[in-house]
């Protein structure tokens, strides 16, 4: 396995530039994930990783060492792409093989380890057929058996299981987290789906922009974004944002919104602080609730319920701002209907005003 290290890496592509000066360091073993929307230089920032892109300026280190005119064959790194591209002529035993006979290794030493790695996978019963007979699932687990053969010091997926269909997804998904705790890889996982990225990886990193907006621990990218793009960008139903007014209170800070006025937690103080007048408060749907107690309580009108069987989604309007809650199944207010709505400020978020282009720019 091997530790990796980006110093100011830059991408460009004529005028275009792709990636803007970034640094980050991924541990020997470490699960990364890359997360971000499309053309925000994720998959530009893999395959610099991978040799597969000239660096336009900065640096790569594997282990310590620079990396930049390394050619890919000779990095030792492993890829696996949404297209799993197996050879359809010849059968799975020969698929998971190539690389090895490209490799020139021994016929003894491949059987050992195309068998050794098709028991690891689940794949030993399909090792005659050929591709035209897989599901899916199957082929894509071919595709990283092929990929894992060869042992790499760095494991790089870019969207595999995307065009997958939900229960394979899951499926795929558990796998791949157990491969990592099976094997121990230095893995990198490349996903516009920030649900895969929060459920597989260490840490995450999430980009836009050509820019790392933030790369931390997945509970951490949730529950604390370092700014408002992150916060509309990780979460799903989607986080809530309100324009509020900020005020100081004695000993503390508080912020107005509807006519009503919230002390916040001290948490938020020195960010209240820092942002003057006009903030961007933000709630997970998940903190708002109908009807019960708490320091703010707005009514607001009902504009859809959906009913989701394990949870409803609840849409209320709160004067000119529509906000989405998570209720109980038992929770299915009417359209139309007057309820109080309130709001857990422990979980409360505040950037500053200028933050709010950012929330109209997300997209997955």
């Amino acid at each position: 396995m091997a530790s990796i290290k980006a110093e100011r890496l830059v991408k460009r592509y004529g005028a275009v530039q792709a990636v803007h000066g970034i640094d980050f360091e991924i541990a020997d073993g470490e699960f990364v994930a890359i997360l971000g929307p499309s053309g925000c230089g994720k998959s530009s920032t893999m395959r610099m990783i991978a040799g597969l892109e000239k660096i336009s300026e900065g640096s790569i280190y594997f282990d310590g060492k620079r990396v930049n005119d390394v050619r890919a064959r000779d990095r030792n790194v492993a890829m696996s792409f949404e297209s799993y591209a197996l050879y359809p002529t010849i059968s799975i035993y020969e698929n998971i093989a190539f690389p090895l006979r490209s490799a020139n290794v021994d016929n003894r030493e491949i059987d050992r380890q195309v068998r050794d790695i098709a028991e690891k996978m689940e794949l030993t019963s399909l090792l005659d057929l050929k591709p035209k007979g897989l599901s899916s699932g199957q082929a894509q687990r071919v595709g990283l058996a092929r990929a894992l053969v060869r042992n790499p010091a760095v494991f790089l997926l870019d969207e595999p299981i995307s065009h997958l269909d939900t229960r394979q997804r899951y499926r795929m998904r558990r796998f791949i987290k157990s491969l990592h705790q099976k094997f121990n890889y230095t893995m990198i996982y490349v996903t516009h789906d920030q649900e895969e990225a929060l459920a597989l990886a260490d840490r995450v990193m999430v980009m836009s922009d050509g820019e790392i907006q933030q790369m931390a621990v997945p509970d951490e990218v949730y529950a604390r974004p370092k700014n408002a793009f992150v916060a509309g960008f990780v979460g799903e139903p989607p986080i809530n944002f309100f324009d509020c007014g900020v005020v100081a209170e004695p000993g503390g800070w508080a912020i107005e919104f509807q006519g009503r006025r919230l002390v916040l937690p001290e948490r938020l103080h020195a960010t209240a602080q820092q942002i003057g007048a006009g903030g961007l408060a933000a709630i997970r749907p998940h903190f708002l609730s109908i009807g019960e107690e708490s320091p703010l309580r707005l009514d607001g009108k009902v504009f859809i319920t959906e009913e989701l069987q394990d949870q409803n989604l609840v849409m209320v309007d709160v004067g000119d701002i529509r906000f989405t809650l998570v209720a109980h199944p038992s929770v299915m207010p009417k359209r139309g209907e007057i309820v109080p709505v309130s709001i857990d400020p422990a979980h409360l978020l505040l950037f500053p005003r200028s933050q709010a282009d950012k929330v109209g720019s997300i997209a997955a």
